[in-house]
């Protein structure tokens, strides 16, 4: 062994000062004392200095940036050999660094930077040793090569460096996040560092994004005081130097903070973040966190392992939040109430409802309603409606409402905020519907503040981060209660007696006012608000007697009990109406100023459903509801079923046998109107309807049919069609529907919507298995006659006839009644509009596109007899059929107009 390998010692290259200079740490102990080592008989092109006070700015010799970094490529990080000594009255120590096993067969740095020609080798004084003159000869030889700084191009080899950034703010927007290549040239703090970015070589400080590490108390130089020590700030410190300092790196900018960057660190392997906070070297700090594009639940996960590992700086620590657990945690129900702009009732599967608060938003609050002196706010102005009163209240209850009212959300509970302050205790959690992050929504809208917490308190929303960014967001964009003009402010106003005179007139000529239901006092009796209008108006359900629920003691009346089934008849018209969007009918009002009349929500009478449920009973005054018969209808079908309040109903047998006799002794027509939508009229003259009562029905059954296709979406080409099969068929819109094979010609195949009963000629492509349990249900569409009239046989007039009939069925409700059933032809049927005011092939007759046939059913005589008028009306007139005289179809070979 010689005499060199004896003396030299083993270490880690900490880092590079400069080409000749390099700081190595022990390799026992942490941190391990260090060394500043430069090296033995060369002298490196000297690197630029950054100007202060009393220090002058220099700019880079040539080759001194690459110099330094061939050292800092080849030795940062790595374990060396090396010798050193401290020669007359140097300060410094000098000598050689070996890259390898040990000295003996390791690289000589030293060798290889004047091979580079990165180095000038010291000649004059130095003794000629089998060391210096293989030094001499390797600057030769790199010299006679022109290699490095030998090269005459040196000029181009000096860094322009910028010391400063003049608009922080605009060079960051700038970056538009994008990762940018830099070296670590200091570490300050373990969440502070300097660098240059590369290649424009910007020397800047960055705070790390989303943590915070002890820092280091500062004397009165600006230097870190070495006689305070802060727990764990040069632990960290050192955490970061050993795996970050002069290291190649991407940083992404993500903004400013005084004279500071804040952004993120991306290394191959890992996140030094992360890694920080996992050891408990550090803390989340929510103001950086929020402007990172992503990882901010990682963070939060990593110190949340701390916390719970009680690691360093949380080894004293307790949580500030209880334990919820098992289904308490996470829960799937129905809402059924925006309490607020940051509340809802969540109804679970079992029926019991659970009132939610968004977790860590604030919803709009009154501005300027501050504390007195002894914390008291001041009182409110009379009528003050905070829904309406209070700007973006009602758009942030809105928004919710229209995004969540009657749907099935999924709710993750992340803390329980104790009852305080006469306030109980609140279920706080992360709403999210279709994915989407409800209270996240909110925000982003500028509909909802985020609350800002403590450093230690964990009783915050498991998705803060994303709720702070959307916050951002959106006082950037300005967007809500952020905004600084176009502030909304609600004009709503009562509709009292006097009022309800003026907008009696208007609301009946409307026949449909569309509303919101604010309030449900009782199974009949609710607030609603009329945005048309922006008024508010009390609405009772007419044509019915609703038992009345029970009521809360109050200043100026006693509590009453609930009627037999009130407060159930009050649970199904809150579950079915409050919150939603309705539309009503105004019949009449009563002296209170209340307006009476019928309520649809969703294409369902509410009258009329309360009374099918056995919730209440038909009144009197229902006769004048254009709704009377499916009030009858509804009632007859409680009353057999003996729901509710029909529980001990007895039918009266022999009234209603005396009803049938007497209607035998006395046949004459009684019509017994069905509510129909018209959905296709053939070319034959025949049409196609959907019973009104069962549109809900159908939507539903399409809504889930066509949801499982999204799920598992046919393969095209994979149904073999046969006729009679029924299917599903993708009609022009792109939608799926029901349909019967009727012709397979090839690849071409003609299908009847069974649902609709219009006819199409589709490419096999279109077709798809129908899913199971969709092919029992019976067919929404069914198919009648035009009773008491034919169709002319010429084409051109059939045609026309055809036409009007079904310019005058689209889209409009109508009522139907079946007149007779002809022998192998569908039901005959009469069609008349929504208030029994006009019938349509009445009309058609009158317009003389139908005949009328001569029929000698005795009920049937005062139909035909109209008919008959209107028909001779069309004939004088010359209309249509009429229009060269009095002759039909069995007179037309006489005319000489057969084929």
């Amino acid at each position: 062994m010689t005499t060199q390998q004896i003396q030299a010692k083993r270490g880690i290259v900490k880092q590079v000062l400069s080409g000749d200079t390099v700081i190595i740490r022990g390799c026992v102990g942490a941190p391990p004392p260090e060394k500043t080592i430069s090296f033995s008989s060369i002298t490196a092109p000297k690197l630029a200095r950054r100007g202060t006070g009393s220090v002058e700015e220099t700019k880079d010799e040539p080759w001194a940036w690459e110099a330094r970094e061939f050292l800092r490529k080849k030795l940062v990080g790595e374990e060396v050999w090396f010798t050193s000594e401290k020669p007359g009255n140097s300060t410094r120590e000098y000598g050689t660094v070996y890259l390898g096993k040990d000295a003996a067969t390791g690289e000589n740095i030293t060798e290889s930077l004047v091979s580079e020609g990165l180095v000038t080798v010291r000649r004059e004084g130095m003794k000629t040793t089998p060391e210096n003159t293989r030094l001499f000869e390797l600057e030769d030889a790199a010299k006679a090569a022109k290699k490095g700084k030998w090269d005459s191009s040196s000029e181009s080899h000096v860094r322009d460096i910028k010391w400063s950034v003049e608009n922080m703010r605009t060079f960051c927007d700038k970056q538009a996040g994008k990762p940018i290549k830099a070296v670590i040239e200091h570490v300050r703090d373990g969440s502070t560092v300097r660098a240059f970015l590369l290649p424009d070589f910007y020397h800047i400080t960055l705070m790390i994004s989303g943590i915070r590490c002890p820092g280091f108390k500062l004397d009165e130089t600006g230097r870190p005081d070495p006689g305070i020590k802060v727990p764990f700030a040069e632990e960290a410190r050192y955490f970061v130097e050993i795996r970050l300092l002069q290291r190649d790196v991407e940083i992404i900018l993500e903004s400013v903070n005084n004279n500071n960057f804040v952004g993120s660190i991306v290394h191959p392997k890992g996140n030094i973040a992360e890694a920080l906070l996992k050891e408990g070297f550090a803390r989340c700090v929510d103001w950086s966190m929020a402007f990172m594009k992503s990882g901010a639940d990682r963070l939060r996960s990593a110190e949340r392992k701390a916390k719970e590992a009680r690691l360093r700086l949380w080894k004293d620590w307790q949580s500030t939040s209880p334990q919820i657990t098992g289904k308490e945690k996470e829960f799937v129900g129905t809402v059924v109430e925006i309490v607020n702009g940051d509340a809802l009732s969540v109804k679970l599967p079992t029926g019991q409802v659970k009132k939610v608060f968004l977790s860590s938003i604030r919803p709009p609050k009154e501005v300027g309603r501050a504390a007195d002196e002894d914390g008291k706010l001041p009182a409110r102005p009379k009528g003050f409606r905070p829904l309406y009163d209070i700007p973006w209240m009602l758009e942030a209850r809105e928004f919710l409402r229209k995004k969540l009212i009657g749907k099935k959300v999924n709710v993750v509970l992340d803390y329980i905020q104790e009852a305080r302050d006469n306030f109980p205790e609140k279920l706080c959690a992360t709403v999210t519907i279709g994915g989407v992050n409800v209270g996240e929504a909110l925000v982003s809208k500028g509909l909802a503040t985020v609350i800002r917490y403590r450093q230690d308190d964990d009783q915050r929303s498991s998705h803060y981060d994303d709720l702070l960014s959307a916050e951002t967001k959106a006082i950037k964009s300005q967007k809500g209660i952020h905004a600084k003009k176009d502030i909304p402010t609600q004009r709503i106003f009562e509709i009292d007696a006097a009022k309800a005179k003026q907008y009696f007139p208007s609301f009946q000529r409307a026949q449909r006012v569309d509303a919101i239901v604010e309030f449900v006092a009782s199974g009949s009796r609710m607030r609603l608000f009329i945005p048309k209008h922006h008024c508010l108006c009390t609405f009772l359900l007419g044509g019915i007697t609703c038992p009345r629920a029970a009521r809360p003691a109050t200043a100026t009346a006693p509590m009453t009990e609930s009627e037999p089934f009130g407060d159930e008849a009050l649970a199904f018209t809150k579950e079915h109406c409050l919150q939603h969007e309705v539309s009503i009918q105004v019949e009449s009002q009563d002296k209170a100023g209340n307006f009476i009349g019928g309520l649809w929500v969703e294409n369902l009478n509410i009258n009329v459903a309360l009374v099918e449920e056995g919730f209440a009973s038909v009144h009197p005054t229902a006769d004048k509801c254009e709704y009377s018969r499916q009030l009858k209808i509804a009632e007859d079908s409680a009353k057999q079923k003996k729901l509710r309040r029909w529980k001990d109903y007895v039918e009266e047998k022999e009234e209603e046998q005396q009803r049938i006799a007497e209607e035998h002794q006395n046949p004459e027509r009684k019509p017994t109107y069905e509510e129909v939508i018209v959905t296709e009229v053939t070319s034959e003259g025949t049409i196609f309807v959907q019973s009104y009562q069962q549109g809900p029905k159908a939507e539903a059954l399409y809504t889930k049919f066509r949801q499982e296709f999204k799920v598992n979406p046919p393969l095209p080409g994979a149904y073999t069609p046969k006729r009679g099969d029924i299917c599903a068929a993708k009609y022009a819109d792109d939608e799926w529907y029901r349909a019967k094979v009727e012709k397979v010609q090839g690849p071409i195949v003609t299908v009847f919507y069974i649902d609709y009963g219009n006819r199409e000629t589709v490419n096999v492509s279109r077709l798809a298995s129908l899913p199971a349990g969709y092919s029992s249900e019976r067919p929404f569409a069914s198919e009648y006659s035009l009773a008491c009239v034919t169709f002319p046989k010429d084409p051109d007039y059939r045609d026309l006839a055809v036409k009007y009939l079904r310019d005058d069925t689209a889209s409009i409700k109508l009522l139907l009644n079946v007149e007779y059933r002809p022998q192998g032809a569908p039901p005959a049927i009469t069609l008349m509009t929504e208030g029994q005011d006009q019938d349509i092939v009445k009309n058609l007759i009158a317009d003389g596109l139908l005949y009328v046939e001569d029929r000698r059913e005795r009920r049937l005589r005062s139909l035909i007899t109209e008919y008959k008028q209107a028909e001779e009306d069309a004939r004088k007139k010359h209309r249509n059929l009429w229009e060269y005289g009095d002759f039909r179809d069995d007179d037309a070979k006489e005319f000489g107009m057969a084929n």
